[in-house]
């Protein structure tokens, strides 16, 4: 009798076989993948040339001892590199020797505090690390041992003392001096900008370093801004190829688009605004059917005409993802000839736009809207001082004859819009933003904080409605969108912010969906009492980032379901993105997204960390032009606020001009602190002396350093006494100072 023939299990796909690999929790070699699906000899021979041609065609990744993996996951140990530090002062890393042209971009790792007593890890430092997956493409990493690191670099100002060469650090986290030898300063002059490569040995307690790129001059107040974007790496020039595109670029035709040329849209910026990309309108509706409502328009500069996807003005722009506006200049998305050009709504010049018409009823609730590709001439260039004056009733020669048929109804439509934005319960922080005054010569002439005028707040509301209208559109035209997003506190920020409100006797409850409402209730307790900056501060804190992001969320900040940045495609990205779609997805012409658009999710990435670059760029630019501006005041006394404590000090941030110091903690009054940091402060176990975020304190300039906007700050009077003892939780962190005070900076630099 002969043996029964044995059977061979069906042979899996491609997919299955992908969808295996993907799914298993390490990485997997041919073995367990021919046990998994229980494959017999000749299988095995066909799997092997299957999975050559796989890892071939990019499906599957091979790496180290033969196992596969899915194209960008990270093995359980590996050796990471330290990139930069996120928002929240973790530490951020990449595996060491990612290939990006071969695997794309490297998934994020956020690397988890080290142990206690050791010292932090800083850019440039290479470990051993243990990763976990925690999402697609998101790993927490911890540090198993840390390894010999390649020489780090240094940003700083090349200067000649006395026949010495040395470089002034830049980086307000490492304010040492560097020395360099006579034959490593690559033929750098004295006050030159440049780069250098740490190398290895000391002289005068000091590193030495080896000048590896020469920047700029770094002499005089404009210097500035040139330092803060090279420490950033904000691209500054753009490529012949997008420069020829834009010098080639004309008047676009009518076409089909509708005429708006008629219709006295007008434009309302700040006072020194160059780049007009957004005009309006409004008028009460004619329909009988929506007693007090309005029908507005939102005309927004067609840049999706003049750029293309794929071309090289878009790859630019995809590059920078946004403007960047520093005290002194403009880097611009766009080359000039088109950002303040063919793509600039100029007063009676006719320009292409794309136009969004809003009816809303008397409440603010949006009823309906359209999108239409168009021709408008802007009637006249406003600014928000013209036209808050014209509506406080001191108009000018530009606005008087305006006020009937333009000014008057666009503060009708604001009211409306007034009264739906106070019934969602828009979050509604109370947050002073500073403006750097430079006269001709580029020098500090003072520091004012920023006016928000009624004018501000008309011009911001018809954006939200043009941006809640682009979203609502794309969705029904199943369109790609890239969302504005804006999550929800998380349960331990909200935890944080109850311990911080319990300590002056507020309430923030539990059992309850959390919605912005909720924080201006307490907002409205604390309004004009001591207590206001405190809250407002820790309430900023409790909130997520806004980022971009094809998945919708929602916009928890402003109440809104939905939600995508339309109207300023001049200065960012991702308005591009959306012109795109609902070009394509209305039909309207040319310049849509093309057939297979690139993956919105690495593109939302992409774009978020480019504006979060940009707010560290012009945060920093304005630290430093800052603290030019109080170079002349060292010695004085200035009330400042606490706005961020720390085992190593306070932070403290100035109420007149708004720079950032540091009180270290050596210079606080002797006593033995403890950091209690669910509730911000710190307090004296002898004196019961306290200091909490949102105090005020009188504070003298003792440092300040222009080349790194960092303040070294002495404490002259302030703080509060703690009514109960410290708390001995084991999360809090003992702290002693000096018993006298030091001259030099903190002993750990900041994070």
């Amino acid at each position: 009798m002969n043996p029964r023939p044995t059977r061979s299990a069906p042979f899996p796909s491609r997919e299955e076989i992908a969808a295996f690999i993907r799914e298993s929790p390490g990485r997997v070699g041919k073995r367990e993948i021919a046990r998994a699906f229980k494959l017999n000899a000749d299988q095995r021979t066909v799997l092997k040339e299957l999975l050559r041609d796989m890892e071939r065609d990019g499906v599957v990744h091979k790496g180290a001892g033969r196992q596969f993996s899915e194209p960008g996951t990270l093995p359980s140990v590996a050796v990471v590199v330290i990139t930069g530090i996120d928002d929240d002062g973790d530490p951020l890393a990449k595996p060491l020797n990612w290939d990006e042209a071969e695997l794309g971009k490297a998934p994020r790792i956020v690397m988890m505090p080290e142990r206690r007593g050791q010292p932090a890890i800083g850019i440039g430092d290479r470990v051993l690390a243990r990763l976990e997956r925690l999402r697609d493409r998101f790993y927490e990493g911890r540090t198993i041992r840390r390894l010999a690191t390649a020489p780090a670099r240094v940003l700083g100002i090349l200067t000649d003392d006395g026949g010495e060469w040395r470089i002034r650090s830049a980086d307000k986290r490492n304010r040492n001096d560097f020395i360099v030898s006579a034959g490593d300063t690559l033929g750098a002059r004295h006050g030159e900008l440049v780069r250098a490569e740490v190398t290895p040995g000391r002289r005068l307690g000091l590193r030495r370093a080896r000048v590896v790129e020469r920047l700029a001059d770094a002499t005089g107040p404009r210097s500035i801004s040139t330092i803060t974007l090279h420490e950033k790496d904000v691209p500054t020039e753009f490529t012949p190829e997008a420069q020829r595109q834009a010098d080639a670029a004309k008047a676009a035709p009518i076409g089909n688009r509708a005429d708006l040329r008629d219709l006295p849209l007008v434009t309302i910026d700040g006072d020194d605004a160059r780049d007009f990309d957004d005009a309006v309108w409004a008028e009460p509706d004619p329909d009988a059917g929506n007693p007090g409502g309005w029908h507005l328009i939102v005309a927004i500069a067609d840049v999706a005409w003049y750029v293309r996807p794929g071309d090289a003005l878009d790859r630019c722009a995809y590059e920078r993802g946004n403007s960047v506006y520093l005290p002194d200049r403009v880097v611009p998305m766009l080359p000039e000839n088109l950002s303040n050009g063919w793509c600039c709504l100029r007063p009676l010049e006719d320009r292409p736009c794309m136009a969004v018409d809003i009816w809303i009823d008397s409440q603010g609730v949006i009823e309906k809207h359209r999108f239409r590709r168009a021709m408008m001439r802007s009637a006249a260039r406003l600014t928000y001082t013209q036209v808050q004056a014209a509506r406080d009733g001191h108009p000018d020669d530009l606005t008087g004859p305006l006020m009937e048929t333009v000014i008057s109804p666009l503060y009708g439509a604001f009211d409306a819009l007034w009264k739906s934005r106070i019934k969602r319960g828009v979050l509604d922080l109370d947050l002073p933003e500073r403006k750097v005054i430079l006269n001709d010569a580029g020098e500090v002439v003072e520091i004012q904080r920023r006016e928000r005028l009624d004018s501000h707040k008309l011009i911001e509301e018809f954006m939200i409605s043009a941006n809640v209208a682009a979203a609502e559109t794309l969705e029904k035209f199943r369109q790609n969108c890239m969302y504005r997003v804006h999550d929800s506190p998380s349960l331990d920020k909200l935890e944080t912010l109850r311990q911080v409100l319990d300590g002056i006797e507020l309430n923030l409850a539990k059992a309850q969906v959390i919605r912005p409402q909720h924080f201006n209730r307490i907002l409205e307790q604390v309004a004009d009492t001591p207590h206001a900056p405190l809250v407002n501060e820790v309430i900023l804190r409790t909130q997520a980032q806004a980022a971009y992001a094809p998945g919708n969320i929602g916009h928890f900040g402003l109440a809104l379901r939905r939600y995508a940045h339309f109207t300023s495609p001049i200065r960012r990205y991702a308005d591009l993105l959306v012109h795109r779609a609902l070009i394509r997805g209305a039909r309207l012409g040319e310049g849509g997204l093309e057939d297979t658009p690139r993956d919105f999710v690495d593109m939302g990435q992409h774009i978020t960390s480019t504006e979060r670059r940009a707010a560290a760029a012009e945060r920093d630019a304005a630290d430093r032009y800052t603290a030019l501006f109080l170079s002349s005041k060292v010695g004085t006394v200035v009330e400042g606020r606490v706005t961020g404590v720390t085992r190593f000090g306070l932070f403290v941030t100035l109420v007149e001009s708004g720079g950032d110091g540091l009180i270290p903690m050596g210079l606080l009054p002797a006593d033995d602190y403890v950091l209690e940091e669910d509730r911000q402060r710190i307090v004296g176990r002898i004196s019961r002396r306290m200091f909490r975020l949102g105090d005020t304190l009188d504070v003298l300039l003792a440092e300040v350093d222009p080349l790194t906007g960092g303040m070294i700050l002495h404490l002259v009077g302030g703080g509060s006494e703690s009514p109960e003892r410290p708390h001995r939780r084991s999360s809090k962190v003992k702290v002693r100072p000096a018993r006298t005070a030091r001259k030099s900076g903190p002993r750990k630099r900041r994070r």
